[in-house]
């Protein structure tokens, strides 16, 4: 045995011990994936997956040095930026809660991120862009676009869901943020996926396709890490990681023709059995609807049957224990409606709420020396009411050029125009649409009377430049200029040389030579 074979086998054994002492030691972490199907009185279809991590580990920097079940990447950034209380959810749609009921976990729409800091972290605000940032790169979203200019902390809606050390809760150490035009696509699913024990390769994750998740009336993507209590007095605690997926499915969209639904039908694939590493793998079926009218039957046959009663309302659930049974194949769960197209009683819940600004908007930004600002609302106003409408803007200052004769009178503001359909035709002395001539306008009922009404136009004076001060300014510049030019030219331009003697000694021999011939020619004409 040569050294080179001797170095390889010491390597390997290393390593092979390396490995034991990591994979050998007991790992205090639990995972559970769990599905609930319910169908909703409007014909859709509620699917809601939940995947739960739940470690007994002390909440510390170091104990993300090691990860089984957790994601390493996550924890990495929790630790680093001090990170108490995580809440990261991306949604596309709008929940219908007056015809849906309520969700497991709401989510504004687009991306809505909230976060709770450990007590004693210095220097929020530096803290809260570094999560967004490293977020940002984890999860393949816009995160980063998340400043101070955007976000706040709000002192009572927002409270720890998980344990906090004192009683006193301090809501300079949260802050919360929302981007509502962020779009949710395959580029977020892929790396929220990857947080997954199984990835998407095994258990109720495989169900997750891109195609049929996108397709849907509202799918909504949650990452939801706290401290929870690991006993009864809680005085250990344990991290959670929850990571959900809302989906809405519309029976009527998918074209399937009647009511029926199916797992493969929702997500285009079956069920090939439970992740391995999961402790619970359940599927629940939300079978309350039975008892109103809207009957189906479930195939295969639930194995078993849960009635729960929670404030004073009671419902039951079909449950279907992914990792006893023995698939072979693909899985499916199939409903079958007994009658076609029958909705259930849609009992509207307690509290539901609407915000909404207007039927139809239109807005167009002005640009400077371009194009004016341009907006169109339509409204529809509830008897004897006012309505207000406010725009704050910021008017430029002009070039000097741009200035009307008069500055001093003010800058107009054109009229608002206001179009109605008015139900009644009193005091209306306007020409119908189908007419031309005031005689047309005679006994011409019609179903509305459209009226269109001009308000005033608005004088807005601004601080004006005093115009006198140019030809002041203009006046004692050209004098400037005119009184420095010529001596300025004169030291710029001219140069002072000495005298040459030699020059001027040939210059009076050659007058004294000139004198001399000039003697000469008068003595000869003499």
């Amino acid at each position: 045995m040569n050294n080179r074979t001797f170095l390889c086998l010491y390597i390997y054994s290393f390593l092979s011990l390396i490995y034991y002492s990591v994979t050998g030691a007991p790992q205090h972490d639990y995972y559970d994936e769990e599905l609930l199907l319910k169908p909703l009185p409007s014909g859709h279809v509620y699917a809601y997956f939940q995947f739960t991590t739940l470690w007994d580990v002390q909440f510390e920097a170091s104990s993300f040095q090691h990860c089984h079940l957790f994601p390493r990447a996550l924890g990495e950034i929790i630790s680093r930026y001090n990170v108490q209380e995580l809440h990261i959810s991306l949604t596309e749609g709008l929940w219908r809660h007056e015809t849906w009921g309520y969700p497991v976990h709401d989510a504004a729409p687009g991306a809505e991120l909230w976060t709770w800091f450990k007590e004693g972290t210095e220097n929020i605000d530096k803290k809260w862009k570094e999560l967004t940032g490293a977020l940002s790169g984890l999860l393949c979203v816009s995160l980063n676009f998340i400043d101070t200019s955007n976000s706040l902390n709000p002192e009572f809606t927002f409270q720890p869901t998980g344990v906090v050390s004192s009683t006193s809760v301090n809501s300079s150490y949260l802050r919360y943020a929302t981007l509502p035009r962020e779009i949710v696509c395959t580029e977020n699913l892929t790396p929220w996926k990857k947080l997954l024990p199984c990835d998407a390769k095994k258990g109720l994750s495989t169900l997750l396709n891109a195609g049929y998740i996108h397709n849907t009336n509202y799918h909504s993507l949650g990452l939801h890490m706290r401290p929870v209590c690991r006993n009864t007095n809680c005085s250990q605690m344990s991290m959670e990681l929850r990571q959900t997926v809302s989906l809405v499915y519309d029976m009527v969209i998918l074209g399937t023709g009647n009511q029926d639904w199916s797992i493969k039908k929702l997500f285009g694939i079956g069920l090939s059995g439970a992740c391995p590493l999961a402790t619970m793998s359940n599927v629940y079926i939300d079978t309350t609807l039975n008892e109103t009218g809207a009957s189906f039957q479930l195939n295969p046959i639930p194995p078993a049957v849960i009635t729960s009663i929670r404030g004073g309302y009671e419902s039951k659930f079909a449950v279907y224990d992914i990792k006893a049974l023995d698939i072979e194949g693909m899985f499916n769960i199939a409903a079958f409606y007994s009658s076609p197209r029958v909705y259930g009683v849609n009992l509207p819940p307690v509290l539901h709420a609407n915000r909404y600004i207007v039927v139809l908007k239109r807005y167009i930004p002005g640009k400077a020396r371009t194009r004016p600002y341009y907006l169109e609302v339509v409204l529809r106003l509830p008897p004897r009411s006012m309505t207000e409408i406010s725009i704050d803007f910021d008017y430029v200052f002009l070039k000097w050029q741009e200035y009307p004769p008069d500055a001093n009178h003010g800058f107009y503001i054109g009229a608002a125009v206001i179009t109605a359909m008015l139900p009644v035709g009193r005091n209306y002395t306007g020409l119908p649409q189908d007419g031309s001539t005031i005689t047309s306008s005679f006994n011409a009922s019609r179903d509305g009377y459209l009226v269109q009404l001009r308000t005033e136009t608005l004088i807005i004076t601004l601080p004006t430049p005093d115009f006198s001060m140019p030809y002041n300014v203009i006046c004692l510049a050209c004098t400037v200029v005119a009184l420095a030019f010529g001596p300025l030219h004169n030291i710029t331009t001219k140069r002072l040389r000495l005298k040459d003697n030699e020059g001027q000694n040939h210059l009076l021999s050659w007058l004294k030579a000139k004198l001399k011939r000039s003697a000469e020619a008068k003595e000869k004409q003499s």
